[in-house]
Parts: C-alpha cells; sequence; structure tokens
C-alpha cells in the first residue's frame, strides 16, 4: 500500500472515529430529552396535589350532609311511623347516608396524599367501610339509634383526625341535587 492510500486510509479512519463520538453525544443528548419528557414514577404524596384540602372539603360535605339530613330529622322525629313527611325524610336520609360514606372514602384516600394526615385518619378506615350499608338502612327505615350513633362517631373522628393533623374540618351542607348526584 502507497503511502498515499495509507494517509487516505488513516484519515477516513479518523472520520469514522470523529463521526462516531458525535454519534454518541447525540445518543446521550436524545437519551436526555427522552428521559426528561418521560413522566418518572411519583410518590404518593405527589399523587394527589392539595391533599388537606381535599380531605376537609370531602370530610365537611360528608359532616354537613350528615347533620343536615339524617341527625336533625332524626332528632326531630321525622323518621318515625306516623310522622308528617317521614317517607320523603326517608328518601333523603338514604341518600345522605350514601353520599357521606362516598365523600368520607374519598376524604380517607386524600388522607394518604398527607403524610401526617394518613396516620391520624388511617386508624377511621374500619369504621368507615362500617357504614357502607347505611344509606340502604336509612331508605327503608331499618336505621337503628346504633347505627346513627356510629356515623356520628365517625364523623366526630374524622373531624378530630383532621384538626390533630392541621386540617380543620367544618359542615358543609351539599344540596339535594349533589346528594343524588346530579
Amino acid at each position: 500500500m502507497s503511502v498515499a492510500a495509507q494517509q487516505e486510509a488513516a484519515g477516513e479512519a479518523l472520520t469514522v472515529q470523529a463521526l462516531t463520538a458525535q454519534a454518541a453525544v447525540w445518543q446521550e443528548t436524545a437519551d436526555e430529552a427522552a428521559a426528561a419528557a418521560t413522566p418518572a414514577p411519583t410518590t404518593s404524596a405527589e399523587k394527589q396535589k392539595f391533599a388537606k384540602t381535599r380531605f376537609v372539603a370531602n370530610a365537611g360535605l360528608a359532616a354537613g350532609a350528615t347533620y343536615q339530613w339524617i341527625i336533625k330529622p332524626y332528632r326531630a322525629g321525622k323518621f318515625k311511623k306516623g310522622a308528617s313527611g317521614r317517607t320523603f325524610a326517608l328518601i333523603k336520609a338514604g341518600l345522605a347516608g350514601a353520599f357521606a360514606y362516598n365523600r368520607l372514602k374519598a376524604a380517607a384516600d386524600n388522607a394518604k396524599g398527607d403524610p401526617l394526615l394518613s396516620k391520624a385518619v388511617a386508624p377511621l378506615t374500619a369504621s368507615i367501610e362500617s357504614l357502607k350499608g347505611l344509606g340502604a338502612k336509612l331508605r327503608k327505615g331499618t336505621a337503628s339509634d346504633a347505627d346513627l350513633s356510629s356515623l356520628q362517631n365517625v364523623i366526630t373522628g374524622v373531624k378530630e383526625a383532621g384538626s390533630g393533623a392541621g386540617a380543620t374540618v367544618t359542615d358543609k351542607v351539599p344540596s339535594l341535587s349533589q346528594l343524588s348526584g346530579g
């Protein structure tokens, strides 16, 4: 091989090396850009923004519905046989019971997004789950004093847990259309 051919081969080898190095840089840049564009897994706290705010809103709606549509009419005797407006009061109470259960479950899920709140609410999840059939019992007029007492205890427990974690819950009365999901 002549000297010129050797020099040309060496030049080509250098060019290939330079292009390979440049390609590696471009690939690295492309990989970095792809990594930046791909969402990374988030922690449970990051999955839910405003966890405390959502907790307060959901727990407040559950407490308001419970007081306005269940506790207050119960104390007024609206659920007793022969009471005026009993059927409508039982229907509203049934809707409120189902609504309160739904909002309490949502509040418990919201609490998982805040470390302090999750520790405070965790013991109440079994109590919340025990309320699952309350809406149907209220609608049918078969709810007992014990059922209403346990509902009130769960609401009080959620409020206290929120207050202990710096998320004060105040009652917010939902409208009838909110109760029925409308």
